[in-house]
């Protein structure tokens, strides 16, 4: 079969997350019950980095939808390195989600030009794995809003942008969810 890079995205709670967890699932196979062996598995790169209670309910949420034999692997700053330990050892890689990644980089105080190095060095590690498995790319579409007030919601969007926009012009399929509802623009 050959191997896909998939990116996903939409607003808010879109059911972009539980979106990409069904899609691994069918790439992915659960382990026999009476085998000692994995089975397919699959990589669950999460980016959100506690930083409140409202964000430890939300990480809670998001590790309820996620089959007990999937690895999980929190990174939140170095995706790239992450990828690069896990090649060839996964049948599915799914990374949940740009959006924080790249939140997580402005919380660092990093300038737009090292940000967006950083998402060019992310895409070029996901072509380069997707010979061996399936990615899969979740992210927010932030634009589609009014125009923040604030600089650094306005930096945010404009770097979110930037990233949507170099991820969808390499995947080989783009799905954008809306209301929990699937659909592939590419």
């Amino acid at each position: 079969m050959e191997r896909k890079f998939i990116f996903i995205l939409g607003g808010a709670r879109s059911g972009k997350s539980g979106y990409a967890v069904e899609l691994a699932k069918g790439f992915s196979k659960p382990p026999h019950p009476n085998s000692r062996c994995e089975g397919k598995q699959v990589a669950y790169i999460a980016t959100s980095i506690w930083i409140d209670k409202e964000t430890e309910k939300r990480i809670e949420k998001h590790k309820k939808l996620r089959p007990s034999y999937w690895r999980v692997f929190e990174e939140g700053k170095d995706i790239p390195s992450l990828l690069n330990k896990l090649k060839k050892g996964y049948e599915v890689v799914l990374i949940d989600c740009l959006t924080v990644y790249i939140s997580n980089l402005l919380i660092d105080r990093l300038k737009d030009e090292e940000i967006e190095e950083r998402i060019r060095t992310l895409l070029s590690f996901i072509l380069a794995m997707k010979e061996d498995c399936h990615i899969i790319l979740v992210s927010n579409e932030v634009g589609e809003g009014i125009i923040p007030k604030n600089q650094l919601a306005r930096q945010f969007r404009d770097i979110v942008g930037f990233a949507n926009q170099i991820m969808a012009e390499k995947a080989d399929e783009v799905i954008f969810m809306h209301a929990g509802i699937p659909m592939k623009i590419k």
